[in-house]
């Protein structure tokens, strides 16, 4: 996963820091958990929904045709990744396009991590958006692993190499302002301003299209009250610790994050609206295409945990229009 905004020493934790700090140098300092080399990426600790089904990509495979419909077929249409881990939602969009389309993309894995082998050659390996970009900007979960701020009863939480919490200073400054937008109250609080500074930089990187953030997420009016801060390794959930050997992440305010003429929809909507749906084939189909009733009963099974109350399908997906008509989710 790819992460961006203040630029911090990323030297390891020997004394409590505040949690941002400790976060960046977990994730993507020297030997972090997701730039060490040789790892297995993010699918091998974590599945999201690129790892859940081929559904996933072809979804977005649609929505980039409606981008593409919508800049009038450009001779150049660029696909930028955000946070690619090892390049399998690209590799899956390029798979489901029409040729004629699929040879006029761009595609661009945004990644601190290196570029893993045998990757199509035709993936452009980055480590920031690339200015200008026209087309679609696709970010699924990266934003839940920017670093950002943990604070309780109004002050700093620091955090040691080991996961020990201690308490910090007050929170101020720009911190404080955006707690009091948009996490106003007591208790353990995860304050998102660098999250909505890193979705800001990368939208801007966009001259004309469509940008998506997709992310467990929670909203102004129902900010969970201890918060969301979780550890992922190895395929389980477990503490939260900073020193490199596992995931570090957050649920994500996106409503913090929408911009100008940005809508907040559910993966379970957008999807639908993209042709995914857990719709079972007849039964009758059994006997007249055996072979094709087991595959459109696979898919139907994948398509329902992509949509899934509850699970994958109660996601956010923040869809901000740049100088484009707004997509129709």
């Amino acid at each position: 996963m790819s992460t961006q905004g203040e630029v911090v020493d990323l030297v390891p934790v020997p004394v409590p820091i505040r949690w941002r700090t400790a976060m960046e140098a977990a994730l993507y300092g020297p030997d972090g958990f997701y730039v060490r080399p040789g790892g297995p990426g993010p699918a091998g600790h974590f599945r999201t929904s690129v790892h859940a089904s081929p559904l996933y990509a072809g979804a977005v495979a649609r929505l980039l045709q409606w981008v593409d419909a919508e800049l009038g077929h450009p001779q150049g249409l660029d696909l930028v990744d955000v946070g690619a881990g090892r390049g399998e939602l690209l590799t899956g969009v390029l798979g489901a396009l029409p040729a004629e389309v699929a040879a006029r993309v761009r595609p661009y894995a945004v990644e601190r991590a290196e570029r893993p082998d045998a990757l199509d050659p035709r993936i452009r390996w980055v480590p920031e958006p690339p200015e200008g970009a026209r087309g679609l900007l696709f970010a699924n979960e990266w934003l839940d692993n920017v670093p950002l701020e943990i604070a309780e009863d109004g002050h700093y939480v620091l955090v040691a190499r080991d996961g020990t919490e201690s308490r910090g200073p007050a929170v101020d400054g720009a911190d404080l302002a955006w707690l009091e937008r948009w996490w106003p109250g007591p208790g353990r609080v995860e304050i998102g301003r660098a999250r909505d500074e890193a979705w800001a930089a990368a939208v801007a990187s966009l001259d004309r299209g469509l940008a998506v953030a997709v992310d467990y997420a929670h909203t102004v009016d129902a900010r969970p009250p201890y918060g969301t801060l979780t550890g992922f390794r190895g395929g389980r959930e477990v503490a939260p610790v900073p020193d490199g050997t596992c995931d570090v992440t957050a649920h994500v305010a996106l409503d913090a994050c929408a911009g100008p003429g940005a809508v907040l929809v559910s993966q379970r909507e957008a999807l639908t609206a993209l042709g995914v749906a857990g719709t079972r084939p007849p039964l009758a189909m059994a006997s007249t295409d055996p072979a094709g009733y087991v595959r459109a009963l696979a898919a139907a099974g994948e398509a329902a945990e992509l949509t899934a109350r509850g699970g994958l399908g109660d996601f956010g997906w923040l869809i901000q229009p740049v100088a484009a008509a707004p997509w129709p989710a």
